[in-house]
């Protein structure tokens, strides 16, 4: 019975649950990397393929574990907020990038060769007084 109960806090124990945090934008993602896991991907309590809706933001929000071809290898959770659906789907890719570099330090290299592990820094620029928008000006009549 002891060596039964050994074996399954063995079991338990090879579990990992990695945690990262990704940005884009204005978005926030914080990721949570389960392995051994079965493929799974959730974004906001729902499946990923529903929450995001082009094939592009899909692909993109996958493309660590693309990279590394252990897509089936992970199950993925992820909540996001703030900025739009393309923001979003970036800042789960790195999120994920991120959780894949904790588990092992070797991924670097390939998520690195891949741009998977830098942060995009482009914003939108604030709107600034005395103009119509960022930088567009109101227009100038002569009379």
């Amino acid at each position: 019975m002891e060596e039964k109960v050994a074996m399954e806090d063995k079991a338990v124990m090879e579990k990992k649950v990695l945690y990262a945090t990704g940005r884009r934008k204005d978005a926030t993602a914080k990721v949570w990397l389960f392995t051994p896991g079965t493929g799974e991907f959730k974004v906001n309590g729902r499946q990923a393929d529903s929450y995001f809706v082009t094939v592009d933001q899909k692909m993109l929000a996958r493309r660590p574990l693309a990279a590394i071809e252990a897509a089936a290898k992970f199950d993925v959770k992820a909540k996001v907020m703030g900025g739009g659906i393309n923001g979003q789907a970036g800042a789960v890719s790195l999120g994920i990038a991120r959780c894949l570099i904790k588990l092992d330090p070797a991924l670097r290299l390939t998520l690195k060769k891949d741009s998977l592990l830098t942060r995009d820094p482009r914003t939108k620029e604030r709107k600034k007084y005395g103009r119509k928008g960022a930088r567009r000006r109101f227009q100038w009549t002569k009379r």
